[in-house]
């Protein structure tokens, strides 16, 4: 007699995507009309600020189409065609190898030549890297890490500091550019989700004929962003020296223990997210069960998106917390969640929990970092201070990508571990800044 296995293949409740529907729906439309969403655009007492800001969000929202279609099938395409976990590993490497001597030190090309030639370089190399797949199929291996790599680091950097900068530049009100912080966090995780819904629908399920359709997509979309940014985006030249520059970042970024606190917050973050990324699947599938990881990652943006929201809320609500103090909070809440994985807890529905609080509280952490930025850092300096904050995370991973892929030396909860320390020691660095008091800079913007 035969016996029939049953397979246990494990899904999220249908209902957890119409919760964070509901709630990102509800949250927005509850706002006081001072923060609303659609408000943003009421700040501005000019069509020149509207047509900024309008243009701005779409080509932010075309530039996260981009990156979320190359996050969601890079690992995917390098399956599909045979590479080695060892060819991966190298390819990771060097990835963060680049991330971390090339792109540091973008930010700080990007203050000394504009935003502008920054973004134009952006969508190059994601035209670049998606002609090379459509010709050839499969591009090399290491070039692509590198330079999806550097296109990360300017994505992380560069659209927030140009936002920033044409802001002031319209003097507008510190309202609207709150505003913009939450608004470009709950717009990227939403064209993430896009880039998995346009992906999948673009392969079909014909894999052979259809694997490279989104690098098309990407090609249409990279030349579209190209032709927006050179013919229908003008900057200012830049008229600061190399000298010059030099010195505001000696004084204003180095030589501020305020800005040095808030950069390793920033590093924390980084890092905790990265290591995230690569632990969550294995971890979820560690119990032996079958799952699809591809209906988890929609519920993983909504919860950051949700998250997103509650910034305006902290805002718009009159609460005695000062930002610090949220961040504190939320960098606590978050070294427990990460704490808790560590030990290997293998419920996958409890683990599905904690992933959502866990980007519950990054949709917090992320514009609320770019406030304070926006309060203790020069706008000239901004994009140097940003890609250089980052470098510790990056020199981080590599090591551990190194030690852990190549010698296994450390174990992902080790790794793990190491993320929920980093966020605590993010909870102490904010709550000295709050002890430090307001910072001396304050005054540049318009409140």
């Amino acid at each position: 007699m035969g016996v029939i296995v049953e397979s246990d293949v494990w899904e999220p409740n249908p209902a957890l995507y119409l919760f964070f529907f509901i709630s990102c729906c509800l949250s927005i439309y509850y706002l006081p009309n001072t923060t609303r969403c659609c408000a943003v655009f009421d700040h501005a007492p000019s069509s020149s600020f509207i047509r900024f800001q309008t243009s701005f969000l779409l080509l932010f929202y075309l530039s996260s189409v981009m990156e979320g279609l190359l996050a969601v099938f890079g690992e995917y395409d390098l399956v599909y065609y045979g590479v080695s976990r060892e060819q991966m590993v190298i390819s990771l490497c060097i990835g963060y190898a680049a991330a971390l001597f090339v792109g540091t030190f973008l930010g700080m090309l990007s203050d000394l030549i504009g935003q502008r030639k920054i973004c134009l370089l952006f969508c190059f190399l994601h035209l670049f890297v998606s002609i090379w797949r459509r010709l050839t199929g499969h591009p090399s291996v290491w070039l692509a890490s590198i330079c999806l790599s550097l296109t990360s680091t300017i994505f992380f950097f560069n659209f927030e500091t140009w936002m920033v900068v044409e802001h002031d530049k319209l003097e507008q009100r510190q309202d609207s550019v709150n505003d913009m912080f939450w608004l470009m966090t709950f717009l990227e995780s939403a064209s993430f989700i896009g880039s998995q819904v346009v992906g999948n629908w673009l392969i079909g399920g014909h894999e052979k004929t259809s694997l490279l359709a989104p690098s098309s997509a990407v090609v249409i979309m990279a030349l579209s962003a190209l032709a927006y940014v050179s013919r229908g985006w003008k900057e200012d030249p830049k008229s600061i020296i190399l000298k010059d520059y030099q010195t505001k970042f000696r004084t204003y970024i180095l030589g501020d223990k305020r800005v040095w606190l808030l950069s390793w917050t920033q590093a924390t973050v980084h890092f905790s997210v990265a290591v995230f990324w690569f632990i969550w699947a294995p971890t979820t599938v560690a119990d032996g069960r079958e799952v699809f990881l591809g209906l988890i990652y929609p519920c993983l943006l909504g919860a950051k998106m949700l998250g997103s929201t509650a910034f305006s809320w902290f805002l718009s609500v009159p609460l005695s917390l000062r930002t610090e103090e949220c961040l504190v909070y939320a960098c606590i809440i978050m070294g427990f969640v990460t704490s808790v994985v560590a030990f290997d807890y293998q419920d996958i529905e409890i683990l599905v929990m904690l992933f959502c609080i866990f980007h519950v509280c990054v949709g917090l952490v992320l514009p609320s970092l770019a406030r304070l930025r926006t309060m203790y850092v020069p706008n000239e300096v901004r994009g140097g201070m940003m890609s250089l904050s980052i470098a510790p995370s990056n020199a981080l991973m590599l090591f551990l990508l190194i030690q852990r892929g190549f010698y296994q030396n450390i174990e992902n909860s080790t790794i793990i571990a190491m993320a929920a320390l980093g966020l605590f020691s993010a909870a102490g660095c904010m709550y000295m800044l709050k002890r430090l008091g307001k910072q001396p800079h304050q005054n540049w913007h318009k409140l």
